[in-house]
């Protein structure tokens, strides 16, 4: 294959996963300048490792490319505990846009729903975020995360309960945080 063809390929594959592998990052560095550094870095390593990709679909596997990167950089230049961290959910531009109440009851929930997944364990909110946000199969998270497919379920059931827990009763939730699920 020639570089130029390289190029073509990786941008038709890897390119269009470019906002979710923004948003797993944003989710694991919990700064939109330590996102950016991490996609960055992620999206080189993908271009220097493209020949390693055996499938059609790249987002599993680039996805497991900022999730390392992310957790190298954090170590790097940070604490592991800095690891909570929530994105934004940016708007699609091409939705039509909501009346003001809806605006406001939508960004209370967003903001509670926020604030609940960033008591999460890392593990917990990692495998909620692949799932939920990004829409990858237990399958591919297994891949992406590096567990095997129990784990994963398991993970995601967890994880639901305890935001099920906390969105229920808010300072129960903080509690909970300390002592983690029954």
């Amino acid at each position: 294959m020639t570089p130029q063809e390289r190029l073509i390929r990786f941008d038709q594959q890897i390119s269009p996963h470019l906002k979710p592998a923004y948003n797993l990052a944003r989710w694991l560095t919990g700064k939109h300048e330590d996102a950016e550094d991490v996609v960055q870095e992620a999206f080189l390593r993908a271009f220097s490792a493209f020949e390693n990709l055996r499938s059609e679909d790249g987002k599993a596997w680039l996805l497991a490319i900022v999730r390392n990167t992310s957790l190298t950089w954090m170590k790097r230049n940070r604490a592991a505990s800095a690891m909570i961290g929530l994105e934004q959910l940016l708007a699609d531009p091409s939705e039509p846009s909501p009346d003001p109440e809806e605006v406001l009851l939508i960004s209370g929930d967003r903001e509670e729903v926020r604030r609940a997944l960033e008591q999460l364990p890392a593990e917990f909110r990692e495998a909620i975020v692949l799932r939920e946000l990004e829409g990858l199969s237990y399958k591919e998270i297994a891949g992406t995360v590096g567990v095997p497919l129990g784990t994963v379920m398991s993970r995601l059931s967890r994880g639901r309960e305890w935001l099920r827990r906390i969105l229920s009763s808010p300072q129960e939730g903080v509690k909970q945080r300390r002592s983690g699920p029954e």
